[in-house]
C-alpha cells in the first residue's frame, strides 16, 4: 500500500538523491507472541479492535534516531487538521515518525504517552492511517529544499503565502477564441507581479473566504479588494 507511491515521481527521486530517508516498519515485528498480535478486544466491551501499546512502545523505541530529536505523529481523525503551516513546520524536523492506525482505533496510552502531535487530513473516516500518512510524507518532502526542480514553485502556491494561486495559463496565446490575458505577454514585470496579486486575492475571495480572515493584508491588498468586491478589476 506504501511501497508503489513512494517509488514514483518526485518522492522516487528525491530518496535516490538522499535527500529525503522513508522507512516503512510493520510494527507486528515488535509484537512477542506467536502469533504477532496488534490488537486485542477493547476492555468494556464495544465492536472492533483496539491497536495495542507495547507492540507500538518497542517499535518507536527501536526507531527513532539517537543523533536527533524524533516527532512522533499519530494519523487519526480525531487529530488536528492537516494543513501547509503544519507542513511547512513538520519540513524542518530531523526526524518524523507516523503511526498508521489500523482496526477500531488505538489504546488511549499511545496517545497519552508515545505521540508528540495527532493529525488528521479531513472529516471522514479510511480503512487505516496509511493512506494519511501518504499525504503528509508527499506534502512535507515537496517543501524539502531540491525535491522540486524549482524551490520557487513551492513558494507560490496555494497555501503557501495563505493565499489560493492565481490562474496559471501556457501556449497557445489563443485557442478557439480563449485567450491568455495579455499582461502575462507583456513582458512587463511590475505588472505581471501586480495581476497576480489581484488574482490570487480574487480568487481566494471568491473561493476560500474564510483564509483571508487569518491573514494579515497589506494596505494594498485591502485596497485590491475593495475594488474586487466592488467589481473594479
Amino acid at each position: 500500500m506504501l511501497r508503489s507511491p513512494l517509488d514514483f515521481s518526485l518522492l522516487k527521486k528525491a530518496r535516490e538523491k538522499g535527500l529525503i530517508e522513508i522507512g516503512l516498519h510493520d510494527i507486528r515485528d515488535w509484537a512477542e507472541d506467536k502469533h504477532r498480535m496488534t490488537d486485542d478486544a477493547p476492555y468494556g466491551g464495544g465492536c472492533g479492535m483496539v491497536m495495542k501499546v507495547e507492540p507500538v512502545e518497542r517499535a518507536l523505541n527501536s526507531i527513532k534516531r539517537a543523533d536527533a530529536q524524533s516527532l512522533v505523529v499519530l494519523m487519526t481523525p480525531q487529530g488536528e487538521t492537516f494543513n501547509q503551516k503544519i507542513a511547512t513546520g513538520f519540513a524542518a524536523q530531523k526526524q518524523i515518525i507516523l503511526i498508521c492506525g489500523r482496526y477500531e482505533g488505538f489504546d488511549e496510552r499511545i496517545r497519552e504517552h508515545l505521540v508528540d502531535r495527532e493529525i488528521s487530513i479531513g472529516d471522514y473516516i479510511l480503512t487505516g492511517g496509511e493512506l494519511s500518512a501518504l499525504v503528509v510524507i508527499d506534502a512535507v518532502s515537496r517543501l524539502i529544499p531540491g525535491v522540486l526542480g524549482n524551490d520557487a514553485s513551492a513558494a507560490k502556491e496555494s497555501f503557501s503565502q495563505g493565499l489560493l494561486e492565481y490562474p496559471q495559463y501556457t501556449r497557445p496565446a489563443e485557442y478557439k477564441g480563449w485567450c491568455v490575458p495579455e499582461v502575462l505577454a507583456s513582458g512587463n514585470h511590475a505588472q505581471i507581479e501586480r495581476w497576480q496579486r489581484i488574482e490570487a486575492l480574487r480568487r481566494t475571495w471568491q473561493r476560500r473566504p474564510d483564509l483571508l480572515k487569518k491573514m494579515e493584508l497589506t494596505p494594498e491588498d485591502n485596497l485590491y479588494l475593495e475594488k474586487i468586491k466592488l467589481g473594479r478589476i
